[in-house]
């Protein structure tokens, strides 16, 4: 029960995240943008159900197995992302175009 309690919002959590990442996905119109929403919302919502599937296990061998596969998502979504849109750039005529620069003083 209280294994429960714990995952819970954790798997909330989850859904918003993932709710929020389709809502970003076709909201945005650029490709890099819609890159972005869905490469953040994919890292962060299959972290939180791996995280609420290992309180749920309660066990330690699948924990462990669980937090491999945690790390080997955190470690490999960005890098895959980054690579994505080195090939965007480097393959779209008009990239520096679209992008709009940001004051950021």
């Amino acid at each position: 029960m209280i294994r429960t309690i714990l995952a819970v919002p954790f798997l909330l959590l989850a859904v918003f995240v993932f709710f929020s990442e389709v809502l970003g996905f076709y909201k945005f119109t650029y490709v890099m943008n819609r890159m972005h929403a869905a490469a953040l919302g994919d890292t962060l919502g299959i972290g939180c159900v791996l995280i609420a599937v290992a309180i749920l296990t309660g066990e330690l061998v699948p924990i462990l197995k669980l937090a491999l596969v945690l790390v080997f998502m955190f470690l490999t979504g960005p890098v895959v992302t980054h690579l994505i849109a080195g090939a965007e750039v480097a393959t779209h005529k008009n990239a520096g175009h679209e992008y709009k620069e940001v004051d950021r003083r």
